[in-house]
């Protein structure tokens, strides 16, 4: 067994490429990690990575063993996978990705039942809205709202959500409610904005730009400053479905083409899919249904 830690140390110091961020992923003290590494070397009679001050890469040795390592490890992973998908027993560490107001509402109360139902399982769960590398920074399964990048990675659709365009009762009783698009440009508009996004607002296929007094990289901002009167947003569905139900924001321009954004679940491309990312995929597609619970709740029409 110790032979098979060593190699996966070395193999994720090789992948993140620093003993630091290696132990972190592993759940090791650095020294640990480090130790193993070195331990591994000895039992080969071969320098596998060249340490320096400022960074370290790999021997050639280490090179073409990095391969065989990563082949025997995804080999173990597959095998395990084959097995546990046989069984009712969810076992192990599940480390999930999502973005931080809708994992808030909707991902963590999903999280808590998952382990419930699974008490062997132990999970990390972060939330945030930057596009985390599920490679790189270790996790199993990634939530995704909106366009998906190229990449190697799997994805499945688990429901989607549409664009709402919403105010305040007394914003729309001061400045009138808009009937059409292009009545928005003199309107006071709420952006939100983030990494790459434009901040522009979309109708169907359309994009058009706007202006106002605020932009911000969250939405529960937006929600809230819509909700003090302090102009138009387009949100999520999710984020507005309280405001909507109760009263404190007013959705309009409802005859306008949707804009729809699809929410998948990210997972590393494997032959066999591990039990525990399976199975906790599947609770949430089941849960959130499609169209999602939160527009049924709030009587939206499909499209």
């Amino acid at each position: 067994m110790n032979q098979l830690e060593h190699l996966m140390a070395f193999v994720k110091v090789a992948e993140l490429g620093s003993y630091t961020r290696a132990a972190e992923a592993l759940d090791l003290s650095r020294t640990r990690v480090s130790r193993q590494v070195m331990a591994l070397e000895a039992s080969l009679g071969a320098r596998l990575i060249q340490r320096t001050t400022r960074r370290l890469h790999l021997t050639e040795a280490g090179e073409r063993y990095l391969v065989r390592a990563q082949g025997i490890l995804l080999s173990l992973e597959e095998a395990a996978a084959e097995v546990g998908s046989g069984t009712n027993t969810v076992s192990g560490r599940l480390r999930i990705n999502g973005p931080m107001s809708f994992g808030t509402r909707y991902l963590s109360p999903l999280v808590a039942q998952f382990m419930q139902t699974h008490p062997k399982l132990e999970v990390r769960l972060d939330l945030n809205d930057r596009r985390v590398d599920l490679l790189e920074e270790g996790y199993d399964v990634a939530i995704r709202i909106g366009n998906l990048p190229d990449s190697s990675l799997v994805a499945r659709r688990l429901t989607r959500c549409q664009m709402l365009f919403c105010a305040s009762p007394g914003y729309l009783a001061q400045h009138g409610t808009p009937e059409r698009i292009e009545e928005l440009s003199s309107h006071r508009c709420l952006r939100y904005r983030s990494g790459q996004n434009s901040g522009d607002w979309r109708v169907g296929d359309r994009a058009f730009s706007i202006s106002g007094p605020l932009e911000s990289n969250n939405g529960d901002m937006l929600t809230h400053a819509a909700e003090a009167g302090l102009g138009i947003a387009q949100q999520p569905s999710f984020l507005v479905t309280d405001s909507i139900a109760s009263g404190r924001l007013v959705p309009i321009l409802q005859d306008l083409p949707p804009s729809l954004l699809e929410i998948h679940a990210l997972y590393p491309a494997r032959h066999y899919l591990p039990a525990k990312v399976e199975r906790f995929i599947e609770l949430l597609a089941a849960a959130w249904g499609d169209p999602p619970v939160w527009e049924v709740e709030l009587g939206l029409s499909p499209f």
